[in-house]
């Protein structure tokens, strides 16, 4: 998990002792661990962002709705789309945080212990993380043709042509009727798929639980 935050180049290291510039907030990172549907144990370094002050402007991230998802599956089945599910692996870390916040690393930082580090990208647990990667997932959706919908900003939808392609967004996990889908995403996980279905559904069901049985 380390590697794959520094792979990101989510900190900035300004120094062993060195005090947070003007204007930042010191707070504490952890990691929270989880293990998956097939076994494989997972770990996330999470920031501890209910130590900063709550922001006046929204800092969530955006679902498409069921009734949206089934009109864009009706719409591919009847012009002989394609579907595929994509996963974005560290979708928060893809973006800049504007939050100024920094911590001190701690011994499971290794050779950086005691270190002061700066918080310059989207950190899962910072309070606006979620709206930084929906803002960035929206330029780049953009910057492929497509454009949200009137009725469902979550529903993305461009003209291929003979028909229109759509990309559903449930926070990090996208669901593309398209001609091509399998351009959309390299990385496919039909656990995920099931999972996120599956929440979407509960959601606007209004339920606690679900259950999924395949005929």
């Amino acid at each position: 998990e380390l590697k794959q935050v520094d792979d990101f180049n989510t900190f900035k290291d300004i120094g062993k002792g060195t005090s947070l510039p003007r204007g930042y907030t010191k707070i504490r990172v952890h990691f929270v661990y989880d293990m998956k549907h097939d076994g494989r144990y997972k770990a996330r370094l999470v920031a501890g962002g209910h130590l900063t002050d709550p922001d006046k402007e929204s800092t969530y991230s955006g679902v498409v709705s069921l009734r949206s998802m089934r009109l864009a599956l009706l719409i591919g089945e009847l012009n002989g789309l394609d579907v595929m599910v994509g996963d974005i692996g560290n979708a928060y870390l893809t973006s800049n945080t504007r939050e100024k916040v920094g911590f001190v690393a701690g011994p499971e930082f290794g050779e950086r212990e005691g270190h002061t580090l700066i918080i310059i990208k989207a950190l899962y647990g910072l309070r606006s993380s979620g709206a930084r990667f929906h803002e960035k997932l929206s330029d780049t959706l953009r910057a492929e043709g497509f454009q949200p919908s009137l009725s469902d900003s979550d529903l993305w939808y461009r003209d291929a042509g003979e028909c229109y392609e759509y990309v559903c967004v449930y926070v990090d996990d996208l669901a593309a009727v398209m001609k091509a889908a399998q351009a959309l995403s390299e990385i496919i996980h039909l656990d995920q798929l099931i999972a996120t279905l599956m929440q979407v559904v509960i959601e606007n069901a209004g339920a606690e639980t679900g259950a999924l049985v395949l005929l």
